[in-house]
């Protein structure tokens, strides 16, 4: 659903950069208007509709490795070399596991078998196997708000009998947590179901889609919906249930690349890096996830390149491998040296930014909201977002820097990151419906990694919005008088040998 009503976009001008907490940063007018209504929504509706045209001859999708995510980067090469851009692909290679032929079954009572992706799915990095055996559940809480340690604790396990799976609650520690304590106390296999609480910036009744952040694990481990493992729990109530899990895992070497786009002006040890990721899952052709972000990008430095130069270069960055683990945007910063990193002076992430029942969200550079911070001049970056969106009178909130996309692997080097988000399998709150319309209740993109995130999945005025924001953002720091403070601690590995090793477990 669209938004009921939307504020009619429009440029700041000569607006200054928020300083925030951040003195590093000259306070400057920034006339962003050029930029801002040369973005336009005919030019990004022209972006997507390239990006569909791409999925459909290749298959639906255009994952990384395939012929879809190659026909991708052609065209978005092409589009930046004819722009004047200097482009560049960096190659990689990762294992993608592929965990298609996996089950989840009730053999009794009432034998009931259950949807891959809709009801359950493998976490990344479980073990392989086929189990049938009975369920005990874990220290689960179905009452109240539903706040869970289920399986955090070592003593949560006392007295489990050997060989039942575990069924397990999400909640309070990593999932890995709870897979280790399974595991040690006999568990065949382990089910973790959703916590079935409302979170507003995460879906807590949905299936949950887990990892285990490593290897390690021998045993099946699947998140499932919080309706799967309440009605397990009803069971149980009343007597024995027994369940199958079987894992079938396939590991897939996966050979991509990244596409980096330099302009040719601008100073270089300013290097303001926009980045989003040119992937999409292989269910489907993922125009919300990430075509929005990809397409604000492209048009975006379309229209710069015919403006006067900026005062400091601009990277525009297409990651392959994020739905596989963020993987091109680690790779790329893993090979920085410590003087490359030091050059990169704010990364700006644009990921999902035209869900149809959206929220406009700025990533919590200065932690105010959810208490993680971003490295010192991420707070500045959240600022400029704040400041545009009261400009045009349009409300915005806070989103958790939790890792969910490219600019994890920048706040972990030392450098200073924010950006924009409309939302992805999350529910829309009440509070949230009255400030930004659409429907209280549903997800804001109901199409999240699933086949029907085509052209027809995109609010294309929330999403000139968004990309008008993301313009005016790119052009202040472009045009900053000095450097962001945050880069000189960078942490940046320095042309180590790379090896993709997963990420943090969510809870």
């Amino acid at each position: 659903m669209t938004r009921t009503a939307t504020v009619a976009t429009a440029a700041i001008v000569c607006a200054s950069l928020a300083l925030i907490g951040t003195p590093a940063v000259a306070a400057i007018p920034v006339d962003t208007t050029e930029l801002t209504e040369a973005v336009t929504e005919q030019g990004l509706q022209a972006h997507l509709a390239a990006l569909q045209a791409i999925a459909d001859a290749n298959g639906g999708n255009r994952a990384a490795g395939t012929e879809g995510y190659e026909a991708s980067i052609d065209y978005v090469e092409l589009m930046l070399d004819a722009a004047g851009y200097r482009t560049e692909r960096q190659e990689f290679t990762y294992i993608r596991t592929d965990f298609t032929g996996s089950a989840l079954e009730r053999t009794a009572p009432d034998p009931e078998a259950f949807a891959f992706i809709d009801d359950f799915i493998p976490m990344s990095y479980s073990g392989g196997g086929d189990v049938e055996a009975n369920v005990t559940a874990v220290d689960i809480n179905l009452e109240g708000d539903r706040a869970s340690t289920s399986g955090c604790e070592e003593a949560d396990f006392a007295g489990f009998p050997v060989d039942d799976i575990a069924l397990i609650q999400r909640g309070s520690c990593d999932f890995r947590v709870k897979a280790d304590f399974a595991e040690a106390a006999g568990a065949s296999a382990v089910i973790i179901f959703n916590q079935g609480n409302v979170d507003p910036s995460d879906d807590r009744f949905g299936v949950v889609n887990g990892t285990l952040g490593s290897l390690g694990v021998s045993i099946p481990v699947v998140g499932a919906t919080f309706a799967l493992g309440e009605d397990a729990a009803a069971l149980l109530e009343v007597g024995d249930l027994v369940m199958r899990v079987a894992v079938q895992v396939e590991e897939i070497p996966v050979t991509t690349q990244n596409l980096i786009a330099d302009s040719p002006w601008g100073r270089t040890d300013r290097t303001v890096l926009a980045g989003a990721h040119l992937d999409s899952v292989p269910e489907g052709p993922g125009i919300n996830d990430n075509g929005t972000g990809v397409a604000a990008l492209l048009e975006i430095a379309e229209q710069m390149a015919e403006l006067e130069p900026t005062r400091n270069a601009v990277r525009f960055a297409f990651w392959g491998g994020e739905e596989d683990g963020l993987i091109g945007s680690d790779y790329y910063v893993s090979q920085l040296t410590k003087s490359q990193t030091k050059q990169i002076a704010v990364n700006l992430n644009f990921d999902m930014l035209g869900s149809v029942n959206p929220v406009t969200f700025i990533y919590d550079g200065d932690g105010d909201t959810f208490g993680a911070t971003g490295p010192n001049g991420s707070d500045t970056i959240e600022g400029v977002f704040e400041d545009y969106f009261t400009s045009q009178g349009e409300p915005f909130e806070a989103t958790e820097f939790d890792g969910r996309s490219d600019y994890f692997a920048f706040i972990n080097a030392g450098i200073p990151a924010g950006g924009l988000f409309s939302g992805a399998e999350g529910i829309k709150t009440e509070e949230q419906a009255e400030d930004f319309g659409g429907e209280a209740g549903e997800p804001y993109d109901p199409c999240y990694h699933e086949v029907c995130d085509d052209f027809g999945n995109v609010d294309p005025g929330g999403f000139e919005d968004m990309a008008d924001a993301a313009a005016h953002s790119i052009m202040v720091f472009a045009e900053t008088t000095s450097a962001v403070n945050g880069t000189a601690k960078g942490k940046a590995y320095g042309n180590v040998e790379w090896k993709f090793k997963g990420h943090s477990a969510l809870r």
